[in-house]
């Protein structure tokens, strides 16, 4: 899922993210909470009206963004007290205040409000935060329960003979689907029970929270791979905040589902850009005279029409298209990534895949 947290992918407008397949964009609650405000989005339909987007849309709880103001929170049982990154201003955050705020933005996918743990934390304080993320995931569900309602907009859907968008109205019924987070810090065992209790309180979907706080990829992996089997296999599994392509080819094999992360965007706008190649800083001046494409593997209308010399100057002389230009091509690469995965998957091949042979997108 491409993130999207201020309700656009920073650069690439909606018509193009259609292009490009994107099926799904992330956004933020918090940022979203605090500008435009979830009342002037709800007057126009939602986050799918107010940004023109007929896709999916998941919005996280905001956890993890209030976790982040360290100096500026406070956490209670309640939920967490914060001041605004722009202006100061006292807020609060709860199970319930964030469900109605993620249901007022009208989100198909909205996620239970959690607290991640920080890292490195000792055992008393990791199984502290997973028992206040288990009890507010339980008055998350509550309040949902009692609030959402049916998706009022019609969407787009994918057309599985012939691989192609087509308008479709909202079945009759739909509503908002509530994910769960699973928590626990680094400890196995804690993140085993957080996962197994979860389940229990009862979810459509399950995320895996509270990576990529700081500990080593390795103890990422560790994490991922023993929490995973706690949950059901018949479920969405989404693993937030991460990852580098070769990760999320990884996760996917353990049996990830679902998977977001700002690197393709945030790496774009800093001119590191992803190839079948390896990783390419544009900035470097050794592209300077490279008549090449940036990678002659890629199909996407950047690598099809410009130069690295071009790229590179872009990025030299500070011009907004080369972030543009670099985040279109960071996002294919990563699309084309997830979809030779699915179809890899198909056709039983996840080892080769792994091992390095590359199904071409679409074809058997």
């Amino acid at each position: 899922m491409p993130v999207g947290t201020l309700a656009t992918v920073k650069g690439v407008p909606q018509d193009m993210l259609e292009e490009l397949g994107v099926q799904i964009l992330l956004g933020n609650t918090y940022h979203l909470y605090l500008r435009p405000g979830v009342e002037q989005v709800r007057k126009f339909g939602g986050l799918h009206g107010f940004m023109s987007w007929p896709r999916s849309i998941l919005t996280d709880s905001g956890g993890f963004q209030v976790f982040s103001l360290s100096e500026l929170r406070k956490v209670t049982e309640e939920g967490v007290t914060f001041r605004s990154h722009l202006d100061g201003s006292a807020h609060l955050f709860s199970p319930e205040s964030a469900m109605e705020a993620q249901i007022g933005l009208g989100a198909d996918i909205i996620m239970a409000f959690d607290e991640c743990t920080e890292y490195p934390a000792d055992r008393t304080r990791m199984r502290q935060s997973m028992e206040l993320t288990l009890r507010w995931a339980a008055r998350s569900k509550k309040h949902f329960e009692e609030h959402k309602y049916e998706v009022p907009w019609k969407s787009e859907k994918l057309e599985p003979r012939t691989g192609n968008w087509i308008m479709a109205p909202t079945p009759p019924g739909a509503t908002q689907s509530l994910f769960g987070i699973v928590q626990g810090g680094m400890d196995l065992a804690l993140r085993k029970e957080s996962a197994e209790r979860t389940v229990e309180i009862g979810f459509p979907g399950y995320a895996i929270g509270g990576l990529s706080v700081g500990e080593s990829r390795k103890v990422t992996r560790e994490v991922v791979e023993s929490t995973i089997q706690h949950l059901p296999t018949d479920k969405p599994r989404y693993l937030m905040g991460v990852g580098t392509p070769e990760e999320i080819v990884e996760y996917s094999n353990l049996g990830i589902d679902m998977m977001d992360c700002v690197l393709p965007t945030r790496a774009a706008r800093h001119g590191l850009l992803f190839t079948s190649e390896g990783k390419v800083s544009i900035k470097q001046a050794r592209y300077a005279s490279d008549h090449g494409p940036l990678d002659a593997n890629c199909h996407c209308r950047v690598c099809a029409r410009y130069s690295r010399a071009y790229l590179r100057h872009l990025y030299a002389s500070n011009e907004v298209l080369a972030q543009v230009l670099n985040t279109v091509h960071n996002l294919t690469y990563y699309l084309d990534e997830m979809r030779s995965v699915r179809h890899s998957i198909e056709l039983g091949k996840r080892a080769s895949f792994l091992s390095g042979e590359r199904p071409i997108p679409g074809t058997a």
